[in-house]
């Protein structure tokens, strides 16, 4: 009898833990979305960004191995390369093909002579 309620309590707690566990994912989905594009580390830099605290008061941007070992239990590695900024417009037309360069032949390599070798005597 005791194993069955222990089993019951524990089926409870597993399922109060999951929605809990599923909420916290989204919140970190959500706080993704609260980084300002001007806090973003640099291209092939990283930043540690740690939760609660102001954008202003944030770590200046390393490199990222030493974000990555720095990194608090509180905190994530924002990577500078992953940000791709939505509001920059990509080129819609393409540039036409150059032209004049068909009849353009290989340049002529030409290796230089060894020297004469000299006997040593």
């Amino acid at each position: 009898m005791k194993g069955l309620r222990a089993l019951l309590i524990l089926g409870l707690l597993s399922g109060v833990a999951a929605p809990a566990s599923a909420q916290r994912s989204k919140s970190s989905k959500d706080s993704a979305k609260t980084i300002p594009a001007a806090a973003r580390p640099p291209k092939g830099m990283c930043r540690i960004w740690i939760e609660g605290v102001p954008a202003a008061q944030q770590p200046a941007p390393t490199d990222c191995p030493t974000a990555v070992r720095n990194k608090p239990e509180n905190g994530r590695v924002i990577f500078g390369d992953d940000y791709a900024d939505s509001t920059k417009s990509k080129p819609t037309t393409k540039l036409p093909p150059v032209k004049g360069f068909s009849d353009v032949k290989p340049p002529v390599v030409v290796f230089p002579k060894r020297p004469p070798e000299q006997s040593l005597e």
